[in-house]
């Protein structure tokens, strides 16, 4: 009788850790895709800046990720960071580190907005609801150049500067994968499979041997002012 007294205060003092090792089961049963990305330029080069690609995962077990809080500066007449990746949803602040005013905008049909003219320490923001490619210009100055990526998944990562990367916490399932470079003539896609308990690998070349820099219109279609005499 003593026996199974003491067996039942234990289960009843333990129950709170059984509970948390069983809700933990299906987490250790997730695995992750890895791999690595190459870039190829002009001329068979392999290109130095494979670390600006996007890789992600979709499929039915491919959550699409929470809405967040991202930014990107305009400083020394450049957008910094170059590029931010952000699930559908977020919004993106465009703070303003220079002297003079800056006049962010897009015209990429996933996210269009037009931020104004706004000066020193002053800020102003855009949200994104569709997924893709937002290229992101300065109505003022020509040579910026800034992108948001938006990708439709909480599942996705940059490569390192290598072209290494790997998607941690993925449920076993059959995925498609994505990877993607601003100078890539194409999306590239997949199909992936992750074993239960296991990792799945993947090999990724982006071809961007085509590309070409072109110089893009300002906001209003129209190419910019060259006047070297503007101090801004």
């Amino acid at each position: 009788m003593l026996s199974i007294m003491l067996n039942r205060a234990l289960a009843v003092r333990f129950a709170p850790l059984i509970a948390v090792i069983l809700a933990a089961g299906p987490l250790a049963a997730q695995a992750s895709v890895f791999g690595r990305v190459s870039v190829t330029d002009k001329g068979g080069r392999p290109g130095e800046d494979v670390g600006q690609s996007v890789v992600w995962l979709t499929g039915s077990r491919a959550d699409a990720g929470r809405p967040v809080q991202s930014a990107m500066a305009t400083e020394g007449k450049q957008f910094v960071p170059h590029l931010v990746v952000v699930p559908v949803g977020s919004t993106v602040a465009f703070p303003n580190h220079d002297g003079f005013k800056h006049n962010v905008f897009s015209l990429s049909p996933e996210g269009t907005f037009d931020l104004g003219l706004y000066g020193r320490g002053e800020g102003r923001t855009a949200t994104f609801n569709s997924a893709g490619v937002i290229r992101v210009y300065c109505n003022v100055h020509a040579q910026m150049r800034g992108i948001v990526k938006v990708v439709p998944s909480a599942l996705w990562t940059n490569p390192s500067a290598d072209g290494a990367f790997r998607i941690t916490g993925v449920p076993p399932g059959e995925y498609t994968l994505h990877a993607w470079h601003e100078r890539a003539a194409e999306e590239i896609t997949q199909t992936v499979v992750v074993p239960a308990g296991g990792d799945a690998s993947v090999v990724v070349i982006l071809d961007a041997r085509g590309f070409q820099q072109v110089q893009h219109k300002n906001k209003n279609g129209k190419t910019y002012n060259t006047d070297r005499s503007r101090r801004y």
